[in-house]
């Protein structure tokens, strides 16, 4: 027997729309897409692909405050004008579209130079409308468009190397760059899901950033490789710098913060020892202190960007639960998705799903979600007596209702005990017996096999004389499966072979 299987992702606790909205906002490449989009007018000159014209750019990189000189400046007004134009903030009309292709009708854009039929014309899209004026989650709509303009160009090869790959006839010859753009895309996705991944399982935001090599090792060393060969090494190395590369260009939208690969570290050290080094850059690697595992970079997912990798997972079909998207659901919903959570996600949820319910009556919806013969059924009671801890006295009457119920007696007299109540009638041996197979399985259920499983194992048989004679008798469906683990974990050598006899006549017994 086992419990159901754990949902694909942990659930992760996100703020609200209205804060991540505000996050979107000041998110530089987007606050700057803005801006461009308030400052196109008759005077922008587009090409037919919606791109600034190359003249045009250093006034764009004024109008963000950049100093048009610098190389910098022109390069971060066309990203920025590419993600307005891609969000709908800027609407574009590409040459030959309309009006003789001449920028505002009658030269305005050009000065009446010659050559204006070559650009189109621009001006602030009516989405633009929505930054200042739209409910948090159409600017959030706007944000995840201008985050997928990004990621497709973090996706893309270092301009350099697209130079080096152009054939005599001025095509990217793709087999020489070594590039296919599906598995470029594919392989971002599964850095970002893996930094997902780490986040919500409390490794990323709750505990500080994640090392860079570590990342690059979870997407190219395979989990059952016992020591990695100096090839694979290399590739981790390799993996270190596209990543490197990859996030500069995703930080600007606010989806990570980022520390980049010291690049004093990389002239200072030849390959094989970055590699070998930057692969040992893992939490709690041996002789690696924290500011030489920060020289080779450190990632983190703002919440901005946790709520950005959920919403594509959810779009492809991936479960990605958040912590209170049960509040409006039944007890059974709820029992049935936080048995598969971590405790801490789990308590999460169900103090949000107890705030909007009248406290006896929630209980009394707990206790009836939690009854049930099937797989899930122990880890649901363990769940349910979870949710029952903050209950106080108005919730007694509904605990007192189930003491004779055969699946739920035993932890209302636990919970009833606890609180010092009067008239809790003790327990006969069939349901001390019952709750002790019961409470194992949920265990097992949801930490598997523990460490600390042995010490309650021994905790709860040694004080009952005969425990094993008696216990393989209980009819509960996890009995056999609970004395099998008993008999591989007890602690004690001897209990653990008349564990391992009673799941024998357990199972003879269920045949």
């Amino acid at each position: 027997m086992s419990a159901e299987p754990h949902p694909t992702l942990p659930p992760v606790r996100l703020p609200s729309d209205a804060e991540l909205a505000r996050d979107a906002l000041g998110a530089p490449l987007f606050a700057r897409a803005v801006r461009l989009a308030r400052w196109a007018g008759p005077h922008t000159r587009v090409g037919a692909g919606g791109e600034l014209a190359a003249a045009q750019l250093p006034e764009a990189a004024a109008a963000l405050g950049l100093d048009p000189a610098d190389e910098e400046g022109p390069v971060l007004a066309s990203q920025a004008w590419r993600v307005a134009v891609d969000t709908g903030l800027v609407d574009v009309t590409e040459p030959g579209d309309g009006d003789d292709g001449v920028a505002g009708g009658d030269g305005a854009a050009g000065g009446g130079q010659d050559g204006d039929e070559e650009y189109g014309t621009a001006a602030a899209g009516e989405d633009l409308a929505l930054v200042t004026g739209g409910a948090p989650g159409e600017v959030l709509d706007l944000w995840l468009a201008a985050l997928d303009t990004v990621l497709a160009d973090a996706a893309v090869p270092d301009l350099d190397d697209l130079v080096d790959a152009l054939d005599a006839g001025g095509e990217i010859d793709f087999d020489r760059l070594d590039w296919n753009p599906g598995r470029e895309a594919d392989f971002l996705d599964g850095v970002l899901a893996n930094l997902y991944l780490l986040t919500a399982s409390g490794h990323g935001a709750s505990e500080g950033p994640i090392p860079l090599p570590v990342l690059a090792a979870s997407m190219v060393i395979p989990e059952d490789m016992g020591e990695p060969t100096d090839a694979v090494l290399e590739q981790v190395s390799d993996a270190m710098m596209r990543l490197d590369d990859q996030f500069r260009q995703l930080e600007p939208i606010g989806l990570v913060e980022f520390r980049p690969v010291d690049e004093a570290l990389m002239a200072e050290t030849d390959e094989e020892e970055f590699t070998a080094a930057g692969s040992a850059s893992g939490p709690g690697a041996g002789g690696v202190d924290d500011e030489d595992v920060s020289r080779y970079g450190l990632v983190r997912l703002t919440p901005l960007g946790l709520y950005g990798i959920r919403a594509r997972m959810l779009e492809a079909g991936v479960t990605a639960p958040a912590v209170g998207e049960l509040a409006d659901k039944g007890a059974d919903a709820l029992l049935d998705a936080v048995s598969g959570y971590p405790e801490g996600a789990a308590q999460a949820e169900i103090e949000q799903w107890l705030a909007g319910r009248e406290p006896r009556d929630a209980v009394a919806e707990l206790l009836a979600a939690a009854r049930g013969a099937d797989a899930g059924g122990p880890l649901r009671r363990l769940r349910c007596q979870q949710a029952l801890a903050p209950a106080g006295p108005e919730a007694e009457a509904a605990v007192r209702a189930v003491l004779d119920d055969p699946e739920l007696g035993g932890l209302a007299r636990v919970w009833l005990s606890e609180r010092g109540a009067a008239d809790v009638p003790a327990p006969d041996g069939a349901m001390v017996f019952w709750l002790t197979v019961d409470t194992i399985a949920a265990q097992l259920a949801a930490d598997g096999e523990a460490a600390e499983l042995p010490l309650l194992m021994s905790s709860l048989t040694e004080h009952h004389t005969g425990f094993f004679d008696q216990v393989w008798r209980v009819d509960h469906p996890a009995t056999a499966y609970v004395l099998e683990a008993m008999g591989r974990m007890h602690p004690d050598k001897k209990s653990a072979k008349e564990a391992r006899k009673a799941a024998f006549k357990a199972r003879s017994r269920q045949a």
